[in-house]
Parts: structure tokens; C-alpha cells; sequence
């Protein structure tokens, strides 16, 4: 629905001099934030935040510009065109984190540590909190990762899907939204190398087997010996990037 002018007057301050096109996009950022902007409504005209900024067209623009690079806002043509506020898709930041992370080489080893203690942590909370349905779902889905994987070929790109849907069903177990959106940006954005894993037939088996096991502890409320069969995952998947050398030259670049 289209914004109102009735609803953004006043909403704005005279940008101040000097930092005019930093200081419109600041509270234009804000306003969206605190919700007095809402995903679908447009901004108002460049004419109104103009008058209200008491400022230029090209300042305007500029902030306009801003908004739009950090993924606030999106510009659409036509008669009921402008600026729109975007609601932010964990999509969005999952590309970010990935670009971030492959443009800073980030030494593998580190996000396998990351990862592990991640996992550790929600093993405890998916215990704790929930319900006893969302444990055998769990228990479940790694029943289709083991039939998915016991044929002669396993198909990679669904054991990847299963495996990608597992971590994330785990974190929405914790019931804390950041573990659930952190962990889907990481698992559509850039994985701790567990593809390698099912890419060598060595250990392909035990990869499966191990989240099979280790759902079945969750779902028995067992939260020592949950942890400690993640722990071996991540010793597996040690081992296995060990074995393609690549644990070996990031430890090699150090």
C-alpha cells in the first residue's frame, strides 16, 4: 500500500549542513527500522523530502542511492512508481556473509570450530525446548538422509538439500530466531565444507549414519552424548578435508 503524506509529515528533521546526504539517509534508515516505514509503503515524493529535509534534489537522490545499496529499499517504474521499503530476506544477508567470507579467505578451520560450537550449543537448546513431535521429525528426516544416500549413486545436490534442511530444522528447535536465521544464512550462503563429505564415498556412510545418531539422542533427551556425536562430525569432516588437503595448506598458509 502506497504511503500517505498525511502519515510522513512532520516525521522529518532539517538535514544538517555539511552532511546533508549522510544525515537524510540516517533518518530515512531509522524511520524504516522503527516501523514508521513498513516493508511495502513508499517513501514520500522527492518533492516532500525535499521540503521536509529542507534540501536538494541531489541530496535527496544520494540518500535515496544509499538506502537502496544496503538492500532497504527497491525503486520500481510506472505510474505508482518510487521508492519502496524492502523487507530484508535472510537470502540477502546469506549472499553478504558468503562474499564476505570466500573475499576474506577465511581459513576453513575456522569455520568447521564455528560451526561445532554452534551445533554443540543448539543440540542443548533443541533438548530443552522442543516439542517432543519436532524431535521425531528430526529423527525422521535423517531416516531419508540414510535411504537417500544407500543407493548405489546417492544424488549429491539432495543429500546436500536433506543435510541443509536438517541444520536448519535443528535451530528453529532452539527457539531463539537469531541461531535459526544465522544458521539458514549459513547453510544458503557458504556451508563448513559438509558437501565434502558426502562427496567421499569414505565417508559418506558415517556422515549419515552419525546424523541419524545424533537426532536420536536429541529425541531421547540425551544431551552428553548428543554433543559428543556432533563432535565426532566435525572430527569426521577434520579428517576428510585432511585427507583432500585442504586442512593441510590452510594450516601450511599459517
Amino acid at each position: 500500500m502506497k504511503m500517505t503524506a498525511m502519515k510522513t509529515d512532520n516525521l522529518f528533521i532539517p538535514a544538517q549542513a555539511g552532511r546533508a546526504g549522510e544525515d537524510v539517509a540516517l533518518q530515512l534508515e531509522v524511520a524504516i527500522l522503527s516501523d514508521k516505514i513498513v516493508p511495502g509503503e513508499s517513501l514520500p515524493s522527492e518533492r516532500d523530502l525535499q521540503t521536509q529535509f529542507q534540501t536538494g534534489r541531489g541530496v535527496i537522490r544520494e540518500a535515496i542511492r544509499a538506502l537502496k545499496q544496503k538492500g532497504l529499499i527497491e525503486i520500481r517504474k510506472g505510474a505508482k512508481g518510487g521508492a519502496y521499503v524492502k523487507r530484508i530476506e535472510v537470502s540477502n544477508a546469506s549472499e553478504s556473509l558468503a562474499l564476505f567470507l570466500k573475499q576474506n579467505h577465511v581459513d576453513p578451520a575456522h569455520i568447521v570450530e564455528f560451526r561445532e560450537s554452534i551445533d554443540q550449543q543448539l543440540s542443548i537448546l533443541a533438548i530443552a525446548r522442543a516439542e517432543e513431535t519436532e524431535k521425531k521429525q528430526l529423527v525422521a528426516q535423517t531416516e531419508e538422509l540414510q535411504r537417500e544416500a544407500s543407493g548405489g549413486e546417492p544424488d549429491l545436490e539432495k543429500l546436500g538439500e536433506i543435510d541443509r534442511e536438517l541444520n536448519i530444522r535443528l535451530a528453529k528447535m532452539s527457539r531463539n530466531p537469531i541461531f535459526a536465521w544465522v544458521m539458514e544464512a549459513l547453510q544458503l550462503g557458504f556451508s563448513s565444507h559438509d558437501h565434502t563429505l558426502y562427496s567421499d564415498p569414505n565417508y559418506c556412510k558415517k556422515t549419515v549414519d552419525n546424523w541419524h545418531i545424533t537426532a536420536n539422542y536429541i529425541a531421547a533427551n540425551e544431551p552428553l552424548l548428543a554433543q559428543a556425536s556432533i563432535s565426532t562430525h566435525y572430527q569426521l569432516l577434520r579428517h576428510c578435508l585432511d585427507d583432500q588437503g585442504i586442512l593441510c595448506q590452510s594450516r601450511n598458509n599459517n
